[in-house]
C-alpha cells in the first residue's frame, strides 16, 4: 500500500517538473535529461533493491534466467511507451497538464482495458467495462471543448484590449490531437509487457524496468530529433540549444525522470509480491490510475492554468474531473462485479 500510495504520487507530479523546468525550456530539450534520470533511476534500482532479499536471487540473476524474447518484448514496449509518454509531454506544452493528462492517460486506460479484456475475455463486467470507458470519451470530449473555449476567450481579450488586431486566428486542435495518438499508444504497450512477464522464462521487475529503459533511452534519441527538426511548436532546434539549458532545467528534467520509474516500478514490484502480501487488485488499479486525477489537479490548482476562466469553462472543467473520477472507478470495480 505505501507503494502504490508513493507510485501515485509520482505518477501525478512527473510532469509538474517540466513545467518547473521554465517556458523556454522546450518538451525535445527537457527529454533527454528525462530519459537520463529514467535510466539511472532503474539502474539504481535494480543494483540495490533489485539484489536484496533472503533467496539470494539477484536483478543479473533475473536477466540471465529471462529469455531473450522477454527482454526484446519489454524493450520495445519502452519504445512504444516513450513515444506515446513524448506526444503527451508536447501536448503539455501546448494545452497543459489539465487538458493532456484527462486526455491522453484516459484514453490510455480505455486501450489498456480493450486490450485485457480481448486477450483475457469474461474477466471483467462487460456493462460496468464499457460504461467506465465511455466516461473517460466523454472526459477527452469535455476537456476539448473546455480547452478551445478558453483559447477563443482569451484571443476575444487580446483584441479588446488592443494586443492583436485580427479576430481571424484559429484555434489549432494539434494538442488535443498529439494527446489523444500518445494516450492510444500509452494504452498499446500492455500486451508486450504481458508477454515479457512470462511466468516460466520472464522478467521479473527490476529486470522488466532496466529493459524497459534501456528502450527509453534509445529511442528518445530517434524521437527527439525527428521533434526537433519537424517541431510541433517554434522553430527547429539544433542539438546545440541542449548545452544551452541552466541547471535548473537540465535538474527538473533528471528529476521527471526520477519519478516516472518510481511510479512505475511501484507497481510492478506491487504484482509481483508474494501471495500473503498481495494488494487486492481493486486497490492497485484505483492507486495506479490516481495519479491522472492528481496530475490533472496539479495543472487547475498548482500551475493555475485555467485561471482566467469565465464561469462557463469552469463548470466544464468539473464535469470533466467527476467524468474522469466515474469513469476511473467504473473500471477499477468492473472485474469485481463480473457477472459470469
Amino acid at each position: 500500500m505505501i507503494l502504490l500510495l508513493i507510485g501515485m504520487l509520482c505518477s501525478g507530479a512527473w510532469a509538474s517538473t517540466f513545467k518547473a523546468a521554465g517556458s523556454k525550456w522546450r518538451f525535445e530539450l527537457y527529454y533527454f535529461d528525462f530519459a537520463i534520470g529514467v535510466f539511472f533511476a532503474a539502474l539504481l534500482a535494480a543494483l540495490t533493491l533489485g539484489s536484496l532479499g533472503w533467496d539470494g536471487f539477484s536483478f543479473l540473476d533475473d536477466i540471465r534466467n529471462a529469455g531473450k524474447r522477454q527482454e526484446l518484448f519489454s524493450f520495445l514496449a519502452g519504445c512504444l511507451m516513450n513515444l506515446g509518454n513524448m506526444m503527451l509531454l508536447a501536448s503539455v506544452s501546448l494545452t497543459g497538464i489539465t487538458v493532456a493528462f484527462p486526455i491522453g492517460l484516459g484514453l490510455a486506460v480505455v486501450v489498456a482495458a480493450i486490450w485485457n479484456n480481448i486477450l483475457n475475455p469474461g474477466t471483467a463486467n462487460s456493462l460496468l467495462l464499457g460504461a467506465g470507458a465511455f466516461c473517460l470519451i466523454v472526459t477527452a470530449v469535455v476537456a476539448s471543448i473546455a480547452f478551445k473555449v478558453n483559447t477563443m476567450n482569451r484571443l476575444v481579450a487580446l483584441v479588446q484590449q488592443g494586443k492583436t488586431k485580427s479576430t481571424k486566428k484559429t484555434f489549432s486542435p494539434k494538442g488535443l490531437f498529439l494527446a489523444v495518438v500518445g494516450g492510444i499508444l500509452m494504452g498499446s504497450y500492455t500486451p508486450l509487457m504481458d508477454l515479457a512477464r512470462d511466468p516460466e522464462i520472464g522478467l521479473g521487475p527490476y529486470g522488466l524496468i532496466v529493459t524497459f529503459a534501456v528502450g527509453i533511452v534509445f529511442s528518445t534519441f530517434v524521437y527527439s530529433l525527428f521533434f526537433m527538426n519537424l517541431p510541433v511548436q517554434g522553430k527547429v532546434l539544433d542539438f546545440g540549444e541542449y548545452f544551452k539549458g541552466n541547471a535548473r532545467a537540465h535538474y527538473m528534467g533528471f528529476l521527471g525522470g526520477v519519478l516516472w520509474v518510481v511510479a512505475l516500478l511501484s507497481s510492478f514490484v506491487v504484482a509481483k509480491a508474494d501471495p500473503i502480501a498481495q494488494v487486492p487488485p481493486v486497490l492497485a488499479f484505483a492507486f495506479s490510475q490516481g495519479g491522472t486525477l492528481l496530475g490533472t489537479l496539479s495543472g487547475l490548482l498548482w500551475w493555475k492554468e485555467f485561471g482566467d476562466a469565465d464561469s462557463k469553462v469552469k463548470g466544464l472543467l468539473t464535469s470533466m474531473l467527476v467524468l474522469l473520477a466515474v469513469g476511473i472507478a467504473l473500471l477499477t470495480v468492473a472485474p469485481v462485479y463480473n457477472l459470469k
